[in-house]
């Protein structure tokens, strides 16, 4: 009996501390980027993530996520990256776990960008 109620105690608290979407689609989106002309760099953050053509690693946040292009010669554009809700945060509420949905939130997993790629025009200066 003690055995058996130590088995559910455990896997009661592994459920309630389960963040499904993070663990399940991760906290990063690959997201493709394309400009015109290519050769532009890609920044996220302040850090050069990739040169045009090409594909990056972005993390997932709650918050506005914006992404710079830059190339010598042309105006430097800035893009939000659109996002929608992730719908593997759902799991969480099967599987009780608040716990859960609170560590999705602080890593962003409540979300995920959409699209997951973005074409860019530059203008010349």
């Amino acid at each position: 009996m003690k055995k058996t109620l130590l088995i559910v105690l455990g896997l009661s608290m592994t459920l309630s501390t389960t963040s499904c979407a993070s663990i399940f689609t991760g906290t990063k989106d690959s997201i493709a980027f394309t400009t015109t002309p290519e050769g532009a760099k890609v920044i996220h953050k302040g850090k050069e993530k990739c040169t045009t053509p090409c594909t990056a690693e972005i993390p997932r946040g709650l918050g506005k996520q914006m992404v710079m292009f830059e190339k010598e010669g042309f105006q430097t554009k800035e893009v939000k990256l659109t996002k929608t809700f992730n719908p593997v945060t759902l799991l969480n509420i099967l599987l009780g776990g608040a716990i859960g949905i609170g560590i999705d939130a602080a890593t962003g997993s409540l979300t995920k960008y959409t699209p997951k790629s973005y074409t860019v025009d530059l203008e010349s200066k």
